[in-house]
């Protein structure tokens, strides 16, 4: 029987607070394989030069949540077997995820390809891309985490790529906290050791996926999804990140280590594992073509 499957493009920036999100999303959409999987754009409110108020410790909570149910209302349309996610912040992650959860009777895997665990809100950072795998989970923000009906076991659950912070990378992170005034309440870790959700680093992973094929084979994972933050790969060799900003470098957590070759090692070695029904891909920072377009849109006679 044909499955079906389709791909969303949501260019969402608010839960980063960083319009370059948005058009990171269309061009990791346009860079994709074409094939007959057809593309739906979910509506995001595009920046329009006006701040995102941080409402109820959220910034852009409303725009957020509204697009939310955009994402939720088209896949309900479809009723996919599959989805790619196109995004944007990781936010874009929680609607697509949480269908498959409830398509396949809550018994979804999901691994989290990601330098980070996004589980917790850092008080201060306030940003709605720091909880999607709370939310996820039936954790997170209460105002997103209602919208999932049916909560991803955590046993379902192994973040693969978690980064550890350098000493170095610990000093700045500690002192960029300072400075901008942020907290935090619970940390990841202890959500991670509380909940009993499994984790590996990139260097865990780099001479064997073993780790990962042990969860699937214990937990009898038939179908999975998978979130890739592309945050997960080394900035030193990738530079489309946020992480690698020429002009301001991302510092208020560790970046990635993994590199491309060992990423693309373990999304076929998934592939082969078991049936993967979802894949988001996410946080997609093109500085050099950012920079060229907005060379572009400031040339006279490009623009008459």
């Amino acid at each position: 029987m044909t499955q079906k499957t389709i791909r969303l493009l949501m260019p969402q920036w608010q839960g980063g607070n960083n319009p370059n999100y948005s058009f990171g999303a269309e061009l990791l959409a346009w860079l994709a394989p074409d094939n007959d999987q057809p593309l739906i754009h979910v509506p995001v409110q595009a920046y329009d030069g006006t701040p995102l108020e941080n409402e109820n410790g959220m910034h852009g909570r409303t725009q957020l949540l509204e697009q939310l149910k955009s994402a939720q209302h088209l896949i309900d349309a479809h009723k996919p077997d599959r989805i790619v996610m196109f995004g944007g912040d990781c936010l874009v992650e929680q609607a697509p995820f949480a269908y498959l959860n409830e398509r396949y009777g809550g018994e979804l895997g999901l691994i989290w390809i990601d330098a980070h665990s996004d589980l917790v809100n850092y008080v201060g950072y306030d940003n709605g891309h720091a909880l999607p795998l709370g939310n996820l989970l039936g954790e997170g923000d209460k105002d997103f985490a209602q919208h999932v009906k049916v909560p991803l076991k955590p046993d379902h659950v192994f973040i693969a790529g978690l980064a550890a912070p350098t000493e170095q990378e610990a000093e700045v992170i500690s002192e960029a906290f300072q400075r901008l005034g942020i907290t935090t309440a619970e940390a990841d870790t202890e959500v991670i050791q509380r909940l009993g959700i499994r984790t590996a680093s990139s260097e865990e992973l780099a001479s064997s996926t073993e780790p990962v094929k042990k969860w699937i084979k214990e937990n009898g994972i038939k179908h999975l999804a998978i979130h890739l933050d592309l945050d997960v790969l080394d900035p030193k060799a990738f530079r489309s990140l946020l992480f690698a900003n020429p002009e301001d470098p991302f510092k208020l957590s560790p970046a990635g280590t993994m590199q491309l070759p060992q990423l693309l090692k373990l999304l076929k070695e998934l592939s082969e594992e078991t049936d993967v029904v979802g894949l988001g891909i996410t946080e997609h920072m093109p500085w050099d073509a950012i920079y060229l377009k907005n060379l572009l849109g400031e040339i006279p006679i490009l623009n008459k």
